[in-house]
């Protein structure tokens, strides 16, 4: 099994008709994901890729049963189409919109507290359980099904590490990316607990960023959990110079914090296997394995 996701996981999309959502939305459906249809305000009742368009996300589950939804809406409209899914009590959420306003994600955040909603996002590349389901705008050629679950706040770096997993004929069960804005859904810790339970994942890839406090959050929990299984982190960013945003708007290290030495330390001394380049990720999570 996967986490969050399987062949049976029936995916809405918000924001259907738009180039962007058009484009990957054909892809999921070519792969082999249950899209069931789609919701734009104002383009209810029409078709598009041969399936239904709702007016709002509470049709939308209630005409197909979904339980996930795609969310390619535009920055300014994207936290209302997450809180309208809250609301839905849809189950999970991909949002690959980037830059949205940080007040408006805090709000998101809020509500997602005590809910029914987990939050992929924003600004992910998504999730794909191979050759199950694939939610977002990961690229697909280079993933094989195997037992290594992989968590990134890099979209880049997530695929050099699908494609070294692949090659070294571990596969992957899930891979995730948890978005590199300051305020986002899903964390390291979150997407650890899962694969951890997951009896198919054998070993988990952690690919960070300068920036936040994510690492730091993963390293006090594998130190407060014993791990069942073997950690690979990775974090990109060490020759980053300081208060310089680099690539996404959470990865900025300032006030002495959120530096990428520190984070690779934090996670060796919790036990994880650091990986000293982005080309030996997958032969350390190998070695880890076999360990």
């Amino acid at each position: 099994m996967a986490i969050l996701i399987d062949r049976d996981t029936k995916v809405i999309c918000q924001g259907f008709t738009g180039a962007q959502a058009t484009y990957h939305m054909e892809r999921a459906i070519a792969y082999g994901t249950q899209v069931v249809g789609g919701v734009v305000p104002g383009k209810g009742g029409r078709k598009h890729l041969g399936l239904p368009v709702f007016e709002t996300v509470a049709e939308a589950v209630a005409a197909t049963g979904a339980d996930a939804s795609a969310v390619f809406v535009p920055p300014a409209s994207a936290a209302g189409a997450m809180l309208e899914a809250i609301a839905a009590e849809v189950p999970l959420l991909v949002c690959v919109t980037e830059r949205i306003p940080v007040l408006d994600m805090v709000r998101v955040k809020r509500r997602l507290d005590g809910s029914k909603t987990r939050l992929i996002g924003p600004n992910s590349q998504g999730i794909i359980a191979p050759g199950r389901c694939k939610i977002g705008v990961m690229p697909a050629h280079l993933e094989r099904p195997g037992k290594v679950g992989i968590v990134s706040r890099s979209a880049s770096l997530t695929s050099e590490v699908v494609e070294q997993t692949s090659a070294a004929r571990l596969g992957q069960s899930t891979s995730l990316g948890i978005g590199g804005d300051p305020v986002y859904g899903m964390g390291f810790v979150d997407c650890l607990e899962l694969f951890f339970d997951d009896p198919e994942t054998q070993g988990v890839v952690l690919v960070g960023e300068i920036g936040g406090s994510a690492e730091e959050e993963a390293a006090a929990f594998l130190r407060a959990h014993a791990s069942p299984k073997p950690v690979t982190a990775y974090v990109a960013g060490l020759h980053a110079p300081k208060e310089r945003r680099m690539g996404h708007a959470g990865t900025v290290n300032v006030f002495g914090k959120g530096g990428a030495a520190e984070k690779i330390e934090a996670l060796r001394a919790a036990g994880a296997h650091i990986a000293a380049s982005p080309t030996e990720i997958g032969e350390t999570m190998r070695r880890a394995l076999v360990r």
